[in-house]
């Protein structure tokens, strides 16, 4: 079933495509950092969803947000299954078994990086 975007939710897709696009090429961060720096500490999910709506977007660099642990979990909402990894290796990053290795070097932190507003 799919469900209609209400206004509440296009608005918080859109504060989240603002994040992503300032996550700088080399870095990627989680769903739930995103949800933290949005005030939305619990909203990890809705930030998936925004993502899985965000491959459409050409200006929302989507591959750079993966999970807690540094899994490709949304590798499967781009054009085929191996765009995401090939997308963070142009970007100098190591992928080992859909996993980002070294996920604390790379990671970067909305609430650390940016002023909240």
């Amino acid at each position: 079933m799919i469900q209609k975007l209400s206004e509440k939710n296009k608005d918080f897709f859109d504060q989240v495509y603002e994040v992503v696009r300032l996550i700088p090429f080399g870095r990627v961060t989680s769903y739930g950092a995103i949800a933290n720096y949005l005030g939305t500490k619990s909203g990890a999910r809705m930030v998936g969803w925004a993502m899985n709506a965000a491959h459409v977007l050409p200006d929302v660099p989507a591959h750079r947000v993966v999970n807690r642990n540094g899994i490709l979990t949304g590798k499967m909402h781009f054009s085929d299954a191996n765009e995401m990894e090939r997308l963070l290796k142009n970007e100098m990053i190591v992928i080992e078994k859909d996993q980002i290795k070294d996920f604390e070097k790379v990671f970067w932190d909305p609430m650390k990086e940016l002023v909240i507003h």
